[in-house]
C-alpha cells in the first residue's frame, strides 16, 4: 500500500499559532476566574441575612428567636447578683379578716375542748382579690330661693356634664390599660364584664380614650416644649399599619420627656411641621436618616449601636479588617464614656481616638472587593463631626437606645392589636405622657386620674 508523506509545518507558523492559542486560553481562564469569583460572592451574600443584631431590622422580624446581641458577655453568673435585696410576699400587721381556728374536741382521746383557754401557735395569711364592683354615685341638685326673690340653683362639678356618665376612675382605667398595657379594644371590653362587672363597648372605649387625650393636651405641649429646649434629643421613627394603610410614628425623647406623633410622612416635612425651628440647644441623636441628620440642630450625634450593626453585617459579608477595627475603635470609645462622662478635647485618650479615625477614613477600601464597606466610610467620612461630640458632652450618650425603646412600644402596640383601625393620635399622645411620667418616676395610674378629672381645653 502506497503510503502518503505529509510535510511538517513550517516551524515559525507553529509557534506563532501556539502563541496565540495560549494567550486566548489565558484570557478565558482569566474571564471563568473572575465569573467563579463573581458567582462566590453572590451565594456568600445570599448567606448572610440582615437581623436585628446586623442592621436596624426589628427582632420580630428574625427566623430564628435565637439572641444575637452586640453584648459580650460579662462573665457574671445569671440571675440575681449577690448583694442583690430580692422581693418576696410578706405578711401584713394589720389583716382584713382573722379566721381563728380552735380545736373543739380532742383527735387523741376524744374529749370536749370547749372549756379549756386556747394557746396562740402559729399564723398563715392568704392574699385575696374581693370582687370589684362598679360605685354609682348620684349628684342631686337642689335650689334655694332669696329673700330678694332670685332662685339659686346649686352647680354640679365641672367633671360633671351629662345625666350619665363614665368617672375619673374608669377613663384612666382605660387609658392605662389601652395605652401602657397595649390591651386592645375587644379584650379590654372583656375585662370590664368580666372583672369590673362593668359593659363598656369598644365604640365607647374609644370616645373615652379621645376625650382623656383631649384633657391631657396641655400637657402634652410641656413635653414639646422639654424636647424642643432640652440640651439632648434623641429621634427616631418607624411604620405602623393603619387602616390595612401605612402611617409613620414619630418620636423625640431625652432623660426628662417623650415625644410621639403620627404622620403620614417619614420626611423632614413631618419635621418642620411639628419643629420649625429644630433643637437649637440640642445635640441631636439619630441614625442616617437623611432627614434627621440635616434637621436644624446645635450639633449632631451618630447612633453607635446603629453603626456596630452595620459592621457587623458588613463583617460577616465582605470580610474586611476595615470594619472590624472601625468596629474595635467605636468600643473604645463607649468604652471611655463609662469611665468619664466628659472629657477635654485636647485629653490624650481623645486626641488618639480621633486620629485612628481620621486614618481610617483616609484608608484606601477596593471599590470591586468590599462596595458596601466603602459607602460606609463614605458616609462616616461626610458625617464626620458627627461620630464623636459624645466624649466632649456629659449629657449626650453614645447611642439612641432611649428612642429606641420609645418606639419598640409601637411595634408592641402593633404585634397585640394588629393595626390601628382609630385612635392611633390620641394613642401616641397619651403614650407621651406616660413614658414622661415613668421617666419622672410619677405613679402612671394616679396621673392619667387626675388627667381624667381635667376639664377639656377649649378649641383654639
Amino acid at each position: 500500500m502506497h503510503q502518503i508523506k505529509l510535510e511538517p509545518l513550517d516551524k515559525d507558523a507553529e509557534i506563532v499559532f501556539l502563541k496565540q492559542e495560549n494567550t486566548e486560553l489565558k484570557e478565558r481562564i482569566i474571564t471563568l476566574e473572575k465569573l467563579v469569583f463573581d458567582q462566590q460572592a453572590q451565594i456568600h451574600q445570599l448567606t448572610i441575612k440582615k437581623n436585628s443584631s446586623n442592621s436596624s431590622l426589628p427582632p420580630s422580624t428574625d427566623l430564628t428567636r435565637k439572641s444575637q446581641s452586640l453584648r459580650t458577655p460579662s462573665g457574671k453568673n445569671p440571675g440575681g447578683q449577690i448583694g442583690h435585696e430580692g422581693k418576696t410576699l410578706e405578711m401584713t400587721e394589720t389583716p382584713d379578716e382573722i379566721h381563728k381556728i380552735i380545736p373543739d374536741y380532742c383527735n387523741y382521746c376524744g374529749k370536749e375542748l370547749t372549756e379549756i383557754e386556747a394557746q396562740f401557735e402559729s399564723k398563715r395569711q392568704v392574699v385575696e382579690i374581693p370582687p370589684i364592683l362598679p360605685i354609682y354615685v348620684e349628684f342631686q341638685c337642689y335650689s334655694k330661693t332669696c329673700i330678694c326673690g332670685h332662685k339659686q340653683i346649686g352647680d354640679y362639678p365641672d367633671s360633671v356634664t351629662n345625666h350619665i356618665q363614665y368617672g375619673a376612675s374608669v377613663e384612666a382605667m382605660i387609658g392605662y390599660q389601652s395605652v401602657y398595657q397595649f390591651t386592645p379594644f375587644k379584650r379590654l371590653h372583656e375585662l370590664f364584664i368580666h372583672c369590673f362587672h362593668l359593659p363598656i363597648s369598644e365604640g365607647s372605649i374609644d370616645n373615652i380614650l379621645k376625650r382623656l387625650s383631649a384633657k391631657a393636651l396641655p400637657i402634652y405641649g410641656v413635653i414639646k416644649k422639654i424636647i424642643e429646649y432640652g440640651k439632648q434629643v434623641g429621634a427616631d421613627e418607624t411604620g405602623a399599619k393603619l387602616n390595612g394603610g401605612k402611617t409613620w410614628i414619630w418620636t423625640w425623647q431625652n432623660v426628662f420627656a417623650t415625644f410621639i406623633s403620627t404622620s403620614s410622612s417619614r420626611g423632614q416635612i413631618t419635621i418642620k411641621k411639628l419643629f420649625p425651628n429644630g433643637f437649637i440647644n440640642a445635640i441631636l441623636n439619630s441614625d442616617r436618616w437623611r432627614s434627621q441628620i440635616n434637621t436644624n440642630a446645635k450639633g449632631h450625634q451618630l447612633c453607635t449601636s446603629h453603626l456596630l450593626r452595620e459592621l457587623k453585617y458588613l463583617i460577616q459579608l465582605e470580610k474586611t479588617s476595615w470594619a472590624e477595627r472601625m468596629k474595635q475603635l467605636l468600643l473604645r470609645g463607649i468604652e471611655l464614656k463609662r469611665k468619664c462622662t466628659e472629657y477635654a478635647r485636647d485629653n490624650p485618650l481623645v486626641e488618639e481616638i480621633e486620629s485612628d479615625m481620621n486614618l481610617l477614613l483616609a484608608e484606601t477600601i477596593e471599590k470591586s472587593q468590599s462596595p458596601k464597606t466603602l459607602n460606609l466610610q463614605e458616609s462616616l467620612t461626610e458625617y464626620r463631626s458627627y461620630i464623636f461630640p459624645f466624649l466632649y458632652n456629659a449629657e449626650v450618650p453614645p447611642d439612641n437606645n432611649g428612642s429606641e425603646r420609645a418606639i419598640r412600644n409601637i411595634k408592641v402596640k402593633q404585634k397585640v392589636s394588629g393595626q390601628f383601625k382609630t385612635g392611633q393620635d390620641a394613642f401616641c399622645l397619651l403614650r407621651s405622657v406616660i413614658d414622661t411620667c415613668i421617666k419622672s418616676k410619677v405613679d402612671i395610674l394616679e396621673a392619667l386620674t387626675l388627667i381624667a378629672q381635667m376639664p377639656i381645653p377649649p378649641a383654639v
